[in-house]
């Protein structure tokens, strides 16, 4: 039996097209993702509104779900379609109005060489209700730690894609920097530069300027992102996609992280150990400033189907 605290409201999976109860596990213990991370996963939210819940930017996440799995050589049996309508069932059978979804594709028990020659392609998909993912203070703004060691980087694989097996220097950093006091990571790029969370990307604020960077800074241009960049240029803010420096980041006015589990999330200190001995900085104030509380609330009200502008970006559970 498994413990379900950390997963509420979670009753069943999919998985290869058959409902599991969530305390079952079908997978053998020699598949090949589960030893070498060979596996592409998304996380996409469903948000409550008063149509029932709706899935933001589904086609989105599913079209980069197809994309990571053509970086990891995977074909998909499954359409986009299908994979669409099996995510709506799974919100349906666990009767949940909001919710974290995780669909995870992965090479399947075959064989245990590095090269999965005789190993299937298997889908899970779950879901289950989360709250805040950096904490109940996360409102507050939070406190990060800038890593002495350095982001994979764009040359050597391909950032556009969730690979599974990548995640692993997210998963010890991010381990690292909450031992060191901070409530999340910052990677620099192998240029010195900020790049971004273990799982966020970055935005800084300078002088009225929404400042974010691209793929070339070896990050994951997230979904969340982009939609950012188009809710702050239809509220008038001036945006900016170029390099981020750490002394620019240092020196904002304000930052935040953005992602689909983070939603947006202001930094207001830092712990920089880039460079030796461990040195503090506040953003800013210090305090969660004016354009992130104004892209914040714009964000929640989008993804909560309370502006008709970007009711493009939702998918309704029950149509």
């Amino acid at each position: 039996m498994f413990d379900t605290s950390q997963f509420p409201k979670a009753k069943k999976y999919w998985y290869n097209g058959q409902f599991y109860d969530w305390d079952q596990a079908p997978i053998h213990p020699m598949t090949h993702g589960l030893h070498y991370g060979t596996s592409v996963f998304e996380g996409i939210r469903a948000y409550p509104t008063v149509k029932g819940p709706a899935i933001f930017r589904l086609k989105e996440h599913i079209d980069r779900f197809f994309y990571s799995a053509g970086v990891a050589k995977m074909s998909l049996p499954w359409s986009r379609e299908e994979i669409g309508q099996a995510i709506k069932e799974v919100i349906k059978v666990n009767n949940l109005t909001s919710a974290y979804i995780r669909p995870l594709l992965f090479y399947a028990y075959g064989n245990l060489g590095l090269v999965p020659k005789f190993c299937p392609i298997h889908l899970v998909i779950g879901a289950w209700e989360w709250g805040a993912y950096l904490g109940d203070k996360a409102h507050e703004g939070v406190t990060v730690y800038i890593l002495p060691w350095r982001r994979l980087h764009w040359s050597q694989l391909d950032m556009s894609a969730k690979l599974g097996g990548m995640y692993i220097q997210s998963t010890i950093c991010g381990l690292e920097a909450r031992m060191k006091g901070a409530d999340e990571a910052v990677f620099l790029n192998l240029e010195g530069r900020i790049a971004e969370g273990p799982g966020e990307n970055i935005f800084i604020i300078k002088d009225g300027l929404l400042i974010t960077n691209d793929r070339r800074e070896s990050i994951l241009e997230g979904i969340t992102r982009s939609s950012l960049l188009e809710i702050a240029a239809d509220l008038g803010f001036k945006t900016s996609v170029n390099p981020i420096s750490k002394e620019q980041f240092l020196g904002a006015d304000e930052a935040f992280f953005c992602g689909t589990a983070v939603e947006v999330v202001a930094i207001t200190q830092v712990i920089d150990a880039s460079e030796g001995e461990p040195k503090k900085y506040l953003i800013g104030s210090g305090q969660v400033g004016p354009y992130t509380l104004k892209l914040k609330d714009a964000y929640h009200q989008c993804v909560r189907g309370q502006n008709p502008a970007y009711e493009k970006w939702l998918t309704y559970v029950y149509d």
